[in-house]
């Protein structure tokens, strides 16, 4: 069965104060918080459509810091959601929120396992020190490392999420974050390159000229080296980039944003690796022999790689091979 999630985004709600990067209206859509009747009807509304698609979908709870939201009202949206994983257990298969990893204690999660809650996301952005105080985020990386691993002793399936190009960011300061996060045994993890908005104060700061982020290149490169990274760790990368999203768009001031960040950045890996065996094969004539679904990624957006590849010197037809993601022969 395929797996998806329905997401019920809660903008701002719980937020202590505003991030210099945040606009969460912008990215979500979702002008308001939902109510728990209104999060009833979105979930009997997709239930007969999963089911005749044959899908089981996890009900997820994002957009704000769950955890610090009025204590009533997340305890009524966790019931709405109890009510369809308990009558229909076959497709709705799970719950699982974002927060703040300040506003995780053993008091809250032992109210999201009596409600049924599967998954914890935690919004830690960075584990370097200082980008989190640039960028306003009022938490510590201990906060992170403290909030990890009671999640992860009370049996909840753990997931971070962290950005690049943030304020005051280095590509050095990423990867570090991400050998972190794979010290915490995270189960899944997030990457979110940072998107400029209009109304933030990363915004202002852009505008001014104080803040430049990275460059999309870089970002490519980056992204290719996190998702090795987590690839060699066993931790599935299982959102790269926001969503598309005509309010971001519209809101954009720089960047990175891109609906194939994830292809382009999996396509950059293929590159980085064709050429590092070509180079030690010797020659400038090559056969490349993969799966059919990894052609495209060889090839790169717009044939990218085969052109890059020719400005060096080296040429490849590709051979499909069923199950073999690489594979490369010199002529």
């Amino acid at each position: 069965m395929k797996q998806t999630n329905i997401s019920v985004f809660v903008p701002h709600n719980g937020c202590p104060h505003r991030c210099t990067f945040c606009d969460q209206r912008s990215i979500s859509g979702v002008p308001k918080a939902p109510t728990a009747d209104e999060v009833r009807h979105t979930l009997g509304e997709q239930l007969p459509h999963l089911r005749e698609r044959g899908m089981t979908a996890e009900i997820a709870f994002f957009g704000g810091s769950f955890t610090g939201i009025d204590r009533s009202y997340m305890i009524s949206l966790l019931d709405a959601a109890g009510e369809f994983t308990s009558s229909a257990p076959d497709v709705y298969t799970g719950v699982r929120c974002s927060t703040r990893p300040d506003f995780i204690n053993g008091e809250i999660l032992d109210i999201l396992r009596e409600y049924g809650m599967t998954a914890i996301e935690l919004g830690a952005q960075s584990m370097n020190a200082r980008v989190l105080e640039m960028n306003e985020r009022g938490h510590s990386p201990e906060d992170v490392e403290n909030a990890a691993r009671l999640i992860k002793a009370r049996g909840f399936s753990l997931g971070l999420q962290m950005m690049t190009g943030l304020y005051g960011d280095t590509p050095e300061y990423c990867t570090d974050t991400a050998r972190r996060f794979i010290e915490l045994k995270a189960d899944t993890v997030r990457i979110y390159p940072t998107v400029i908005l209009e109304g933030t104060k990363l915004g202002e700061l852009y505008k001014s000229g104080e803040y430049r982020t990275f460059t999309f290149d870089e970002t490519i490169d980056l992204c290719a080296e996190l998702l090795t990274m987590f690839g060699e760790a066993g931790i599935p990368v299982i959102r790269m980039g926001l969503h598309a999203s005509k309010e971001v768009e519209a809101k954009m001031l720089g960047g990175v944003y891109h609906p194939a960040l994830r292809e382009i950045a999996e396509s950059r890996i293929f590159y980085n690796d064709m050429l590092r065996e070509m180079r030690a094969l010797g020659g400038n004539r090559f056969i490349v022999r993969t799966d059919k679904a990894n052609i495209s990624k060889i090839m790169g957006q717009k044939k990218e790689n085969k052109r890059k590849l020719e400005e060096l010197g080296f040429t490849f037809r590709i051979e499909e091979e069923k199950g073999t993601r690489l594979k490369i022969y010199a002529l």
